[in-house]
């Protein structure tokens, strides 16, 4: 039966986020990528606003893609690989949060999380990829970085990489019914989010302390890069402000939420360490005033100008742009703590 533009507008509109217009288009990949993604963070749900007619029309023509030969393979996308690399990662975090605790964690649980996340983006629309190859490529990889959480990386490059190497459309396949199609995208659903679940809910205070220590190494990635830092922390506090701007009080009376409360606290007080390395850097106490903090740049810009320093290009390099982001920090007004 032909698809609608009109009725793929209105679920789109109804539920989106979680991939309702997806499923009635016949792209569960996708449906379930959304529900997973709450719709890519809501920008993709946005973004496919415009895309919405070709997705219809695609839908429509189902056939003739089906029957391509099989030497034809799609035209590389950017924007696919760009987006089978963050699903990975995000994948590989869910893992870790969830999963971590199990034997031989680093060897088949993170690089199987992270390939099954690669190939879900390698499976939106009319195209897919090699399973085997993929998760091959993911499995090599993980013993390079083994007992790291920074092995999500490399894991997600490898196996994106080799999801594009081994791009390919869709065979043939028969039609099912949605009651079929329904089960398998909720057993998939349920085998993502069930751990992240129980984790969460039955062992919340191991949970928390973990994810505490994640966002710490994360945080400190962002030191020198004060925006960029500060996008982050917007980002990872924003459930929080959210929670309290529907409540209205920040207090939690569950003993769940105060771990969350917590972690709130932690990373909320991520910014007064940013301003204390700050100080360090620039070599002023912390009660120094804003000219003081001025004089002590510019006498140190001075000092470490790469054009000054050609017999230590790199450290001077360095040393400059830490130098730089370090005023950049205390040029900020300093955030007031959220009682």
């Amino acid at each position: 039966m032909a698809k609608g533009l009109l009725m793929t507008y209105a679920l789109w509109a109804l539920g989106g986020p979680v991939g309702l217009h997806h499923l009635y288009l016949g792209r569960d990949s996708h449906a379930l990528l959304w529900m997973l993604t709450l719709g890519g963070g809501g920008l993709g749900w946005l973004w496919e606003f415009w895309k919405l007619p070709s997705f219809v029309a695609q839908a429509n023509r189902v056939q003739s893609w089906h029957q391509r030969p099989e030497e034809e393979r799609p035209p590389l996308s950017l924007l696919r690989f760009a987006s089978q690399m963050v699903v990975g990662i995000y994948f590989g975090l869910v893992a870790l949060v969830s999963l971590s605790s199990m034997a031989n964690f680093y060897v088949v649980g993170l690089p199987l999380a992270v390939g099954l996340g690669v190939l879900l983006v390698a499976a939106v629309g009319n195209q897919t990829s090699d399973f085997k190859n993929t998760l091959g490529a993911a499995f090599l990889t993980s013993p390079a970085f083994y007992g790291r959480p920074i092995a999500i990386l490399p894991i997600s490059l490898a196996a994106s990489i080799t999801a594009q190497k081994h791009r390919r459309y869709k065979a043939s396949a028969g039609s099912e019914t949605l009651s079929v199609r329904l089960y398998r995208v909720a057993l998939a659903y349920l085998a993502f989010t069930g751990p992240l679940a129980y984790s969460t809910v039955c062992n919340t205070a191991a949970t928390i302390n973990y994810v505490a220590e994640t966002l710490g190494s994360f945080l400190s990635w962002f030191n020198f890069f004060p925006l960029l830092g500060r996008l982050v922390e917007s980002i990872l506090l924003l459930p929080c402000r959210i929670w309290w701007l529907l409540v209205g009080d920040p207090g939690f009376n569950s003993s769940q939420f105060q771990e969350w409360e917590k972690l709130y606290e932690f990373v909320d007080s991520f910014q007064d360490k940013k301003r204390q390395l700050a100080h360090q850097v620039l070599g002023v106490p912390e009660g120094a005033t804003s000219e003081e903090i001025h004089r002590s740049y510019r006498d140190l810009v001075k000092v470490w100008h790469p054009d000054h320093n050609l017999h230590q290009t790199e450290e001077a390099q360095t040393r400059f742009l830490e130098i730089q982001a370090a005023y950049e920090v205390l040029s900020q007004p300093k955030k007031p703590r959220a009682s």
